[in-house]
């Protein structure tokens, strides 16, 4: 990814026809924080783009010089059923400040599934896989079990279940010390 300096920038678009909905996004990041800041700060992202560390699997690229992320997804109605798909790359850019030497890809392809059962109860299965490369080698596997119940127009109840299991080592953790409860 070239870097920019001090930008931030974000390009997305959809288009939906009939039951179908096709979606995509890219945004990328520079960090401008001074070299010595990044080195050395728990926070060296200047502006709000710090949010994006605050996970066990990036939190070791806190001070990449950039990062890009790319992402389409589809969806498709059909009666009372939803299905969707989702694929994103994450890239992570290091310089010579770096606390990591290697560009950082993080592929995920997820897959959706909802059911509405009746007009106040929707029920949801998801299962996500991303796979982390470069110095980092770790797999993230997650599955999501949920339902909403509408008690009215702004009112709802949810449930929500989650289930994660990693494996591999990840930037700035002990070597095969990540897991799934850290994040």
């Amino acid at each position: 990814l070239p870097i920019c300096s001090g930008q931030t920038w974000a390009l997305a678009g959809q288009y939906a026809i009939a039951g179908l909905t096709v979606g995509a996004g890219y945004m990328k990041a520079d960090n401008t924080a001074s070299a010595t800041a990044r080195a050395t700060s728990t926070t060296p992202w200047a502006g709000t783009a710090d949010g994006n560390f605050g996970s066990i699997v990036t939190s070791g690229l806190r001070s990449a010089r950039g990062y890009g992320i790319a992402s389409a997804a589809v969806t498709y109605v059909l009666g009372s059923a939803t299905f969707g798909v989702h694929y994103s790359n994450a890239q992570y850019v290091p310089d010579a400040a770096s606390a990591f030497r290697s560009t950082e890809n993080f592929n995920t392809a997820a897959g959706y599934f909802g059911y509405r059962l009746n007009p106040a109860l929707l029920l949801g299965a998801q299962y996500s896989y991303t796979h982390a490369s470069g110095q980092a080698r770790a797999n993230y596997h997650q599955v999501s079990l949920g339902a909403d119940y509408a008690l009215s127009k702004r009112t709802d109840l949810y449930l929500l279940g989650v289930y994660q299991h990693m494996d591999g080592d990840q930037v700035g953790t002990v070597p095969g010390g990540a897991t799934a409860a850290d994040y």
